[in-house]
C-alpha cells in the first residue's frame, strides 16, 4: 500500500517550494531563484497557475485561455527555458491546474464564441450554463432599460467580429443579428432590438442574487464553472497540461478546488489514467475526522490538515480555556464557534448563495414532479434544502450514479437526522434525501451533482469567510480546515495522526503557509503564543479596550484587532516595519466585510469601518514607538514556537511545502497581504544573520539537508513520538536502522528550543545567536 501512496517519482523528493507568479514575477525572475532553491535542498519548484489569465490578474486563477501559457510571464518559450534550467539545478516542476472554472470575461476566447453563437457554439457545453433561456450577464450598474435610456450604445467591429459597446463594456454579438445595421451609435430602439436578439442579456449586477444562468466558483460571479466531466471538455481543458508533462517540462500537478467538480472521483481517476507516472496533489479541505479516500489515485492533499495538527499540538489547552472564558466575559457571547457557523450558514445560503439555492429548489421541483409519491411545493423544498445544507459538516459527500461509499451513507444519515430536528415534518426531507444519495434518473442526477457542489461553497464561505471573522477568542485556530471548537491536540493524538499519515499518505504535502492561509506561519505562531501566556495577551487587549479611540468599537472586533496587530507587528526600524499600520487597517476592513454583520463588500459602511481602521493605524504606531513588555514577550515565545513548527513540518510524515519567502519570518495576514513581493537577495543572505531570520533559515537548511541525504528515512521510516522526558520527541527510523531524533522544548528561548540527533550523534544547528526582539 505504501508504495502506491508514494509514487516512484517522489522517492528522492525533499520539499516543494511554492512561488507566486505575476506582480512582476515571471519565468525569468523565477529562474534567478533556482540556485537558492537548489542550495536550500528543495526538490520541487511549485508554481501558481501559468495559464493565460485576465489582464491584470494578481493570482492567475481567473484563466482566460487554458490552452496557452501566459505571455506576460514569458510564454511557452520562457517556460521551456525555466524548465530546462530547473532540471540543470536538480529541480522538478509542479504546476497548479484549475479544472473547475475559467473567468467570465470577454477576454475568454471560448466564452466569446459562446456569446456570439449561444447554444450552437462548439464551446457551449464546455461551460456550466443553463440554456433554458438567455445567458444572463450581471454586469450593469442599473437595469438595462435605465442604462439604455441614459447612455449611447455603439455597434463596433473587433478582430473576431461585431461587438456592442455600452456602459464601458464591449460584448460580442451574433453576426447574423448585425446584418444591415450601420456601425456607430445606435438609437434606443435599435439598441433594444439588437440586445434582445442576442443569446445573452445584460442585467443589473444586483440581480445575481435572484438568478444566474451559469455555475460560479463559490459566490464569485466572474468565475464560470467548466463541465470537466465531459470527456471532450476534459481533453481540451488539459491539452496544454498533458503536452507539458509528456514533453518532460512538468513533473507533477496540484489540482485546485477538486470538490467543486461534478464528480471528483471520476475526474481524478481519469487524470491519473492519462498521466499514470505523474504525482498529483489535490486541494482538498478535510474537516473534523474526515480522511482522504484511500482509493483516490493521488499522492495526497496539499496539507491543510497537517497545518491544523501542528498548530493544535503546540497550543496549550489551559491557555486556550482561559482565553475562551475571557472572550465570553468581555463580549457577552456564550456561544461556541459551531453556533456562529450555523448562523452564518443560514445567512450565506440566503444572501451570497441565494442564486444557488434558487437553482437547487428548481432542480428539486423537477425531481418531485417525476415522483408520484412526493407531492410538495417550492417553499417546503426550500426549507428542506436549507436544513440539509446547514447541517452538512464537510465540504461534500461523493455520491455518484450507482456509487455510494458506506462512509457517505453514514454521514448523510446523520445530516438528515439533524436537519429533521429543524422541521415540523420530515416526510419530504427523507424522500429528497434518499433521492440525492441513490436516486436514479436524470432529475435525481442533476440535483445530486448540484447539491454536492453547493454544500462545499456554503461551508467555505460560512466558515472561513464569515464565522471565522466573528468568533475570534483564539485566532490561531481560525484557519482553513481547522476547527476553532477543537483547537488543541494531545501528544498521543498527534502521534496517531502522524502514524496514519505515514501509513496512508506519506507523500502528502505539509504546509504551514500558503496563498490561501488566513495567517502566515510565524504570524500564527505568535497567536499560538497567547495560549502559552494568556495573561500577556489579555493585558494587551485591556490596554486596547481602554483607549479613547476604541470606545465605539465592539469587544469582538477589538479581540480581532489586537490579535491581528500582534500577528504582524514589527519594530519601526525593521525593513518591513514601515507599512504595518496600513496593512493592519486594510486587513481589518476586509475582516469586517467578510464578517458580514454591519458592513459588506457590495455595501460598505464607512461609519463602522473608519474607526476600526483608524485605531489599527494608531495602535500599531504606538506599539512601534513604545513596545509593551507583554508584546515583546509574546513575540519571543512566537519565535520559539515558529522553530518548533518548522522542525515538525520537516520531520513528521509528509513532504514539506515551503511558501516563498518563509525561510525568513513570515508575518502576514490573509490575502492580498500574504502575496506581497519577496526579495530574493534578502533570502540568500539569511543564514549569515544573527537574528530570528537567521535562526529560521539555518534550521530549515539543516532539516532539508537531512532529508536530501536520506529521503527514504523521511518518506517511509517509522515514527515514534512522546513527551515523557521534558520535551516533545520525534524519532524517525529506517529499515536499515538509521535514526533521526528531534527534541522540542517550546517553553525555552528559541536558540535552545530545537535539538537534533542523527544516529545518536548530535547535529549542531548553530542557533545560539542572541534572540532578537523582533
Amino acid at each position: 500500500m505504501m508504495a502506491s501512496r508514494c509514487p516512484d517519482a517522489l522517492n528522492t523528493a525533499t520539499a516543494t517550494y511554492r512561488i507566486q507568479l505575476r506582480d512582476d514575477v515571471g519565468f525569468a525572475e523565477v529562474a534567478e531563484w533556482l540556485p537558492h532553491l537548489a542550495r536550500l535542498g528543495i526538490s520541487h519548484l511549485y508554481l501558481s497557475p501559468i495559464f493565460t489569465a485576465q489582464t491584470g490578474s494578481t493570482h492567475g486563477y481567473d484563466i482566460t485561455r487554458p490552452d496557452q501559457i501566459e505571455p506576460t510571464l514569458g510564454g511557452r518559450a520562457g517556460f521551456e527555458k525555466l524548465a530546462l534550467s530547473a532540471q540543470k539545478h536538480g529541480l522538478d516542476i509542479v504546476i497548479d491546474i484549475v479544472p473547475n472554472h475559467t473567468t467570465l470575461s470577454f477576454e475568454n476566447i471560448w466564452l466569446r464564441d459562446v456569446l456570439r453563437h449561444g447554444a450552437s457554439s462548439r464551446y457551449a457545453r464546455h461551460f456550466d450554463i443553463d440554456w433554458d433561456g438567455r445567458m444572463r450577464l450581471t454586469m450593469l450598474g442599473d437595469a438595462f432599460e435605465v442604462v439604455a435610456a441614459n447612455e449611447t450604445g455603439e455597434l463596433a467591429q473587433e478582430p473576431d467580429g461585431p461587438v456592442l459597446r455600452l456602459a464601458g463594456l464591449s460584448v460580442p454579438l451574433n453576426p447574423a443579428t448585425c446584418e444591415g445595421l450601420p456601425y456607430g451609435p445606435l438609437n434606443p430602439a435599435r439598441l433594444r432590438a439588437l440586445h434582445d436578439a442576442q443569446p445573452w442579456q445584460l442585467v443589473h449586477w444586483e440581480t445575481e442574487r435572484d438568478h444566474l444562468s451559469h455555475r460560479r466558483f463559490f459566490n464569485v460571479t466572474s468565475l464560470i464553472g467548466m463541465r470537466i466531466e465531459d470527456p471532450q471538455v476534459f481533453e481540451e481543458m488539459h491539452a496544454l497540461t498533458f503536452d507539458l508533462v509528456e514533453s518532460g517540462l512538468v513533473q507533477a500537478l496540484r489540482v485546485d478546488h477538486v470538490d467543486g467538480l461534478a464528480d471528483p472521483v471520476t475526474y481524478m481517476e481519469r487524470l491519473a489514467a492519462r498521466l499514470p507516472e505523474t504525482p498529483i496533489w489535490v486541494e482538498k479541505i478535510l474537516t473534523g475526522d474526515e480522511a482522504l479516500d484511500d482509493s483516490w489515485p493521488v499522492a495526497g492533499t496539499t496539507g491543510y490538515e497537517a497545518a491544523r495538527a501542528i498548530t493544535a499540538v503546540l497550543s496549550v489547552p489551559e491557555g486556550v480555556a482561559r482565553l475562551a472564558g475571557a472572550w465570553a466575559e468581555t463580549t457577552g457571547s456564550k456561544a461556541d464557534f459551531h453556533s456562529a457557523l450555523h448562523t452564518a450558514k443560514h445567512e450565506v445560503i440566503r444572501q451570497e448563495l441565494s442564486a444557488e439555492l434558487t437553482q437547487l429548489v428548481l432542480l428539486a421541483q423537477a425531481l418531485a414532479s417525476s415522483l408520484p409519491h412526493l407531492e410538495t411545493g417550492p417553499e417546503t423544498l426550500r426549507e428542506v434544502l436549507i436544513a440539509l445544507l446547514v447541517e452538512m459538516p464537510r465540504y461534500r459527500t461523493y455520491f455518484a450514479d450507482g456509487l455510494a461509499r458506506p462512509e457517505d451513507i453514514a454521514l448523510w444519515q446523520t445530516v438528515q437526522d439533524r436537519a429533521a430536528t429543524h422541521l415540523r415534518n420530515d416526510r419530504v426531507l427523507r424522500i429528497l434525501g434518499a433521492e440525492i444519495a441513490t436516486g436514479s434518473g436524470a432529475a435525481a442526477h442533476r440535483l445530486r451533482v448540484r447539491f454536492q457542489q453547493v454544500s462545499g461553497a456554503l461551508l467555505a464561505k460560512a466558515h472561513e469567510d464569515t464565522a471565522g471573522f466573528r468568533h475570534v477568542p483564539y485566532l490561531a485556530a481560525n484557519e482553513v480546515g481547522a476547527d476553532p471548537d477543537d483547537p488543541t491536540m494531545s501528544i498521543g493524538a498527534f502521534a496517531t495522526f502522524c502514524r496514519d499519515r505515514l501509513r496512508n499518505w506519506p507523500a502528502a504535502l505539509t504546509l504551514t503557509s500558503s496563498h490561501d492561509t488566513k495567517r502566515s506561519e510565524d504570524a500564527r505562531m505568535r497567536l499560538v503564543a497567547i495560549s502559552h501566556d494568556p495573561e500577556a495577551f489579555l493585558s494587551l487587549l485591556g490596554a486596547t479596550r481602554s483607549r479613547a479611540d476604541a470606545k465605539e468599537i465592539t469587544a469582538a472586533n477589538l479581540w480581532l484587532l489586537t490579535q491581528s496587530a500582534l500577528a504582524i507587528w514589527r519594530p519601526r526600524d525593521d525593513p518591513d516595519g514601515g507599512d504595518v499600520g496600513a496593512r493592519l487597517a486594510a486587513h481589518m476592513q476586509k475582516a469586517l466585510r467578510e464578517a458580514k454583520q454591519a458592513t459588506f463588500w457590495p455595501y460598505p459602511n464607512p461609519d463602522i469601518e473608519n474607526p476600526v481602521c483608524a485605531l489599527a493605524v494608531a495602535l500599531m504606531s504606538d506599539w512601534q514607538a513604545n513596545p509593551p513588555a507583554e508584546l515583546l514577550r509574546l513575540c519571543q515565545r512566537g519565535q520559539t514556537l515558529s522553530l518548533c513548527q518548522l522542525a515538525l513540518k520537516c520531520v513528521m510524515p509528509g513532504l514539506p511545502d515551503i511558501y516563498r519567502g518563509t525561510e525568513a519570518a513570515a508575518l502576514d495576514l490573509t490575502d492580498p497581504d500574504n502575496r506581497r513581493p519577496v526579495a530574493l537577495h534578502h533570502l540568500s543572505d539569511l543564514p549569515s544573520r544573527g537574528d530570528f531570520d537567521g535562526q529560521k533559515a539555518r534550521l530549515m537548511a539543516h532539516l532539508l539537508a537531512a532529508r536530501k541525504a536520506d529521503p527514504g528515512l523521511f518518506l517511509a521510516g517509522s515514527i515514534e513520538i512522546d513527551a515523557t522526558k521534558g520535551a516533545i520527541t520525534l524519532v524517525r527510523k529506517s529499515k536499515s536502522g538509521r535514526t533521526f531524533a528531534l527534541s522540542l522544548r517550546p517553553w525555552l528561548p528559541s536558540s535552545q528550543a530545537v535539538e537534533i540527533n542523527v544516529n545518536s550523534s548530535e547535529l549542531s544547528l548553530n542557533l545560539s545567536h542572541a534572540d532578537s526582539d523582533r
